[in-house]
This record gives C-alpha cells, structure tokens and sequence, in this order.
C-alpha cells in the first residue's frame, strides 16, 4: 500500500503531481512520426461531396497538378484555386511542397474540396507538427454536407406536387 499524504498548500500539490507519471511524460502519447514512401512523397485521401482526390505531396517548387493537367486548365475559376492553396497559406508552406493529385466523381466545387482535404491530410503525413494548425483551421474533418435524397411522394427531397383544388 502507498503512504498518504495532505496536501496543505498549492505548493504541496504541485510538489505531488511532479513526481506522478502523466506529469513527468511517460504516460504521455509518443510524438507522431512522418509517413514517406521510397520516394519522400507523404500520401493522403481527401473527400467532399461525391468526390473523392488522392493526393501525394513532396518538397518542391510549388506546382499543383490535377488529373495530369496543370491546376490552373483543370480549375478555371480563381476560388477553386485559392481553396486548395489554403492549407499550405495557413501552415505557412505556400510553394515549398509539388502536389500531384488525382479526383473522381462529383462537381468541380467538391473536387477541389476533396484535393483540400487531401492536402491538408498529406501535410499531416509529411510533417505531424502541422496537424494542430490545419485542426484549428478546420481543414482535417470532412464536410458533411451532401445532397439530400428525394422521398417518394415528392418531386425532389422536400418539393411537393402541385396542389389543385379542382
């Protein structure tokens, strides 16, 4: 059995808690080691919507490819463009990582939310520091938000049929 002691104090308290083993960092999780291939590329799968990106990232001059195309021919608009270079501003790596990806399914709006998410996922991977930053920003947890379904009975999800009287 362990002797018990009072603590009469803060002082006295905090003297106790050092010497307990969540204190001294034992009992704490080990530091998150960095996922690579052979090649120094970290791998990811992102999703949004229908759509579905595999991203694999590695250090390099910036460039961003899509389905074999450079990002600005596969997203024209310039919002899906700053969507998808958002986890390299907020992890202040803006140009430092190459990113080839890989979507299918869905719209152009998902596709460049599910090349975020694995953006974002990859960055984890490749550096496990970061993963604090893209949680707080928001960039690691899927949208949930997708298209409702239509119920019989209805023209679409919630839209009924024309009422007539007569």
């Amino acid at each position: 059995m362990s002797e018990q002691t009072t603590a009469t104090s803060l002082a006295d308290l905090k003297n106790l808690v050092q010497g307990t083993p969540a204190a001294t960092g034992e009992g704490a999780a080990p530091a998150r080691e960095p996922k690579r291939d052979a090649q120094g590329r970290a791998y990811a799968t992102g999703s949004r919507k229908e759509s579905v990106a595999r991203v694999w990232i590695k250090p390099g001059k910036g460039t961003i490819t899509i389905n074999e195309k450079p990002q600005g021919k596969y997203f024209a608009r310039p919002v899906l463009r700053m969507l998808i270079a958002q986890p390299f501003l907020v992890a202040d790596r803006y140009q430092q990582f190459d990113v080839i990806a890989t979507v299918t399914g869905g719209g152009l709006s998902g596709q460049a939310g599910a090349v975020r998410h694995g953006i974002s996922r990859a960055l984890c991977n490749y550096e496990p520091d970061l993963r604090a930053i893209l949680k707080k920003a928001g960039f690691l947890t899927r949208d949930p938000r997708a298209v409702e379904r239509k119920k019989y009975g209805k023209m679409k999800a919630r839209r009924s049929f024309q009422f007539s009287k007569r």
